[in-house]
């Protein structure tokens, strides 16, 4: 949902996901490490999810994050999930599921960028007894699920696209995945249930980084390729540059036909930070060596 109507949207996600790298580099720095290529890939992808794709409504959360209170159980119903900050949970809204749980710090800047959290929640980031965690959980701001040790919330959010699909609810219900989640067997269960049960509204955005936490993917588990694999297994799928907001936000004003829609979205994970490039193969979290390295990254954040 656009936050300013005044300028063409395309603008606001440029600027969103400019603000997004600037303020993910900062917030490294300020906690001396972090996951600053998920914010290098993804910005173009979150911006544009944030002010255009998903008719989210406004947030219906507090600014600044409540303490963590409780987890689920069947004793302990009145738990609070952090969806509260992607609007209201009625029949028209979307939902919006974040799979990707180690990109919780970015999550959480699009919201402060997109006007759904105050910077002061973001300051609570990793501390003891507040639910803005590093993992994001079903507890921290803009996350309805718990992912567990990932590619967990694809069948969860499948079961919320059928319950809506038999209630006939209008809202679809956007996924937001990893690459890496892809080398797990139950990501590929959720997609056939997906497609057998013809769950159009459905929408998975996928960062394809070619990264996981072991180096590059190719390496590790060689996922490719992608797309036909996913278009076996019944799902519509577009490959975009994930880099480029236009294309990012085509498919999704596509009218539904019958399957679950997969946008992967190759990105490059130092985008907007060169500096990312002396790291290569190992980019999945940066942690300083030194105080002359931090000081480059500071350079950096002051030229940007």
């Amino acid at each position: 949902m656009q936050t300013n109507p005044n300028i063409p949207w395309q603008q606001e996600a440029r600027r969103v996901a400019k603000a997004i790298r600037r303020r993910s580099l900062e917030h490294t720095i300020n906690s001396n490490g972090g996951y600053l290529s998920q914010a290098a890939s993804s910005a173009e992808m979150l911006a544009t999810l944030y002010t255009h794709v998903m008719n989210l409504g406004p947030s219906i959360a507090p600014m600044i994050p409540e303490p963590f209170s409780d987890v689920p159980s069947a004793t302990k119903r009145n738990y609070k999930t952090g969806a509260g900050y992607n609007g209201a949970q009625n029949s028209t809204n979307d939902r919006f599921i974040v799979s990707a749980v180690h990109y919780a710090v970015v999550i959480y800047i699009s919201l402060v960028e997109t006007g759904r959290m105050s910077l002061e929640g973001l300051n609570q980031f990793n501390k003891d007894g507040s639910t803005v965690e590093m993992i994001g959980a079903e507890h921290s701001p803009g996350h309805e699920f718990t992912a567990g040790s990932l590619g967990q919330a694809l069948s969860g959010a499948a079961g919320v696209a059928y319950a809506r699909k038999r209630r006939g609810e209008k809202g679809r219900v956007w996924v937001y995945m990893s690459d890496g989640e892809f080398q797990i067997g139950q990501v590929w269960e959720a997609f056939q249930t997906l497609a057998f049960h013809r769950l159009d509204n459905v929408g998975v955005y996928v960062d394809v980084n070619g990264q996981q936490c072991d180096g590059e993917m190719n390496a590790v588990m060689d996922i490719e390729p992608l797309q036909k694999k996913l278009e076996a297994f019944g799902a519509r799928v577009f490959k975009v540059d994930a880099h480029d907001v236009d294309a990012l936000a085509y498919p999704a004003t596509l009218k539904p036909d019958g399957r679950p829609l997969v946008v992967l979205a190759y990105s490059d994970p130092c985008r907007g930070f060169p500096i990312l490039e002396e790291r290569r193969p190992k980019l999945h979290y940066v942690r300083f060596s030194d105080a002359a390295e931090k000081a480059r990254y500071q350079s950096l954040l002051a030229e940007m």
